[in-house]
């Protein structure tokens, strides 16, 4: 038996992977690499294909016998999907149901997915709790809500099984220094800081200094990308003892603001860099921090790096040694 991790070249689904095999799980990475790196499966078996061609997807199922599928496969740039949609509508909708319906033919019927706290929208308060409404602003955001749905309609038609897993802000890297996040572009702040403190850019934007937090920038729920593949282990264990299909914040309900990750990046790597102040980015909320309260109780899942400082140290650490 083994796991079939969507996406597994990328940046979550290879800190999965990883976990897996460290669990003694065997693994099958399916990823296209249109944006995950070959270098990061360091684990299990690299099956390079793509959700859009169904005989990739049934040539896997075929030929391995997959327990269940860890689902990590999508775009995610917001800003691009709301200048491109129909990009994200194909690939995160479509390209989910080409597998689903293949799973469905063989039998497999577990899936762990990465959904996302975008779902959710402007918050109504916070911490976000998974009871609140969703209304995504974007279409990254409302595809992710969409595959939500149809895992609802699939699991009453077809008996999927199914926790969909709604990160707020992953960050990090793995603690051993053998993998990281590359992105191209990038656009997480953590690596971009990192960019401006290594001379790779010469300064950092911070934009918006006039929000209503302590320091006027956006505060957002940072998550050590290991803490979130911990959560997808748990997840796959609450599924095989009999767990009821749902799905999970996976925050801190602590926030830390652009302005703090800043100065964790200049405490941690003792460097000092060019800051720029420029004026806010439409759609950017004032905050957003998750609760994790449902995922620790039912899930027994509990963050083991939540401090800003070690996430950057860990991050910084790959930032320097990086092979991707």
């Amino acid at each position: 038996m083994a796991i079939l991790v969507l996406g597994g070249a990328g940046y979550i689904g290879s800190h999965t992977n990883k976990a897996l095999a460290k669990q003694g799980y065997n693994t099958i990475v399916f990823d296209n690499l249109v944006y995950g790196h070959k270098e990061a499966v360091k684990w299990g078996k690299f099956v390079q294909g793509d959700l859009a061609n169904i005989a990739d997807i049934e040539s896997v199922f075929e030929f391995n016998d997959i327990e269940a599928v860890f689902h990590f496969a999508a775009y995610a740039y917001v800003g691009e999907s709301v200048e491109n949609p129909e990009k994200y509508y194909y690939n995160n909708v479509v390209n989910t149901l080409n597998l689903l319906n293949v799973m469905i033919k063989h039998g497999c019927k577990k899936i762990v997915f990465s959904s996302t706290c975008a779902t959710y929208g402007e918050p109504e308060r916070t911490p976000i709790t998974e009871d609140m409404p969703q209304h995504p602003l974007n279409p990254y955001g409302a595809t992710k809500l969409m595959v939500e749905r149809i895992f609802k309609d699939y699991r009453r038609a077809y008996g999927l099984e199914y926790v969909a897993l709604r990160y707020f802000n992953a960050a990090g890297a793995d603690p051993d220094g053998e993998i990281g996040e590359s992105h191209n572009p990038e656009t997480h702040i953590i690596p971009l800081v990192l960019d401006a403190a290594g001379g790779q850019r010469p300064d950092i934007k911070v934009f918006g200094n006039d929000y209503d937090t302590p320091d006027g920038s956006c505060i957002r729920d940072y998550i050590h990308v290991t803490d979130l593949a911990e959560a997808h282990l748990l997840a796959l264990s609450y599924l095989n003892n009999g767990g009821n299909s749902d799905f999970f914040n996976l925050g801190n309900s602590k926030g830390t603001s652009v302005l703090e990750v800043v100065e964790s990046v200049k405490r941690v790597t003792e460097r000092d860099f060019k800051v720029v102040m420029a004026s806010r980015r439409a759609g950017d909320p004032a905050k957003l921090v998750g609760s994790p309260k449902k995922a620790m109780e039912v899930l027994g899942w509990k963050p083991r790096y939540a401090d800003i400082d070690t996430i950057v140290k860990h991050a910084w650490n790959w930032h320097e040694n990086r092979e991707y």
